[in-house]
């Protein structure tokens, strides 16, 4: 579906679109339009600073998630399970209907090896090992955050374990939701829409568009700056960072009109360049974050 044709409830107010879709969900879930659906959080080679930013989500916050939206089922992190148990009950939701949510990398080398998730009696479960199992039979697969969407910061040169984002592993669709980390908002929005509607409008790398159709530097405050070419020449002043490293100009996804840490503030209302950390390729792309000497001879 083009973006032309893209009709929803939170289209004239794309700020509160999570909050709206989320909402509907919820609503549609107590009136027995739409049953919850069982997700399943598989953290792998990463940080988990995606779970992390979800537990930090507010209006919707992470209760919301677990008791009105979903079952869910398991979480590396956050499961009371451990050992075999832990591995039984991530395994046994196969044969259900669920969704797979991925975060971190999945590490390739000598297959797998270098990312043990858990063991089940004496069997060693690699990351690699569990997301082909699940991912092959999950109603949807969502890669949350940069390292789950194109191996990320665990893919950085020089890459010694060979880590790949989820959908190099898997032979089909998966919803991007690149960042380091994944916002709360385009997560859960995108799991709402899901729950109502199915699959979001994607674009070509399968990034929802309601979150990743716009630039940052098209949404920017300090967009009138550049157009004048008046440019900060070091960091804390108040025109535009371009020519200090900024990657807004490349990067799509909504920070400027969202804003993080309950939708209060982001880098550059903070005088710190955008670092393109929602933009593939992140961090090697991106370097260096930021540079003074971009105006020399002009």
């Amino acid at each position: 579906m083009s973006e032309g044709n893209f009709k929803c409830p939170y289209q004239e107010n794309k700020l509160k679109s999570t909050e709206i879709l989320v909402a509907r969900a919820k609503s549609d879930i107590v009136n027995r339009k739409i049953e919850k659906t069982n997700l399943v959080w598989l953290e792998l080679n990463g940080c988990s600073g995606n779970i992390i930013s979800l537990l930090n989500g507010q209006n919707p916050d992470f209760q919301y998630l677990i008791t009105q939206m979903t079952n869910f089922i398991y979480s590396n992190s956050l499961a009371s399970a451990e050992g075999s148990q832990a591995m039984d009950d991530l395994f046994d939701i196969i044969g259900s209907d669920f969704i797979l949510a991925v975060e971190g990398a999945v590490s390739l080398k000598d297959d797998g090896i270098y990312n043990i998730i858990g063991r089940q009696k004496e069997h060693a479960v690699t990351g690699l090992e569990a997301v082909k199992k699940l991912g092959e039979k999950a109603a949807y697969v969502i890669a949350v955050g940069a390292c789950a969407a194109h191996g990320g910061v665990s893919a950085a040169r020089p890459n010694p374990t060979e880590c790949v984002g989820v959908h190099k592993v898997l032979e089909r669709e998966v919803i991007q939701l690149p960042g380091c980390p994944c916002h709360p908002d385009w997560f859960m929005g995108t799991l709402a829409y899901i729950l109502l509607y199915g699959e979001p409008p994607l674009d070509s790398r399968n990034r929802p568009l309601m979150f990743y159709s716009t630039t940052i530097h098209d949404r920017c405050p300090r967009r009138s700056y550049f157009d004048r070419g008046i440019f900060a020449s070091k960091l804390g002043e108040k025109t535009c960072m371009f020519k200090l490293g900024c990657r807004g100009p490349v990067t799509r996804i909504d920070c400027p009109i969202r804003q993080w840490n309950g939708h209060v503030n982001w880098p550059i209302e903070d005088d710190s360049p955008c670092i393109g950390c929602a933009q593939f390729g992140f961090p090697d792309a991106m370097e260096p974050f930021i540079s003074f000497d971009t105006t020399k001879g002009e």
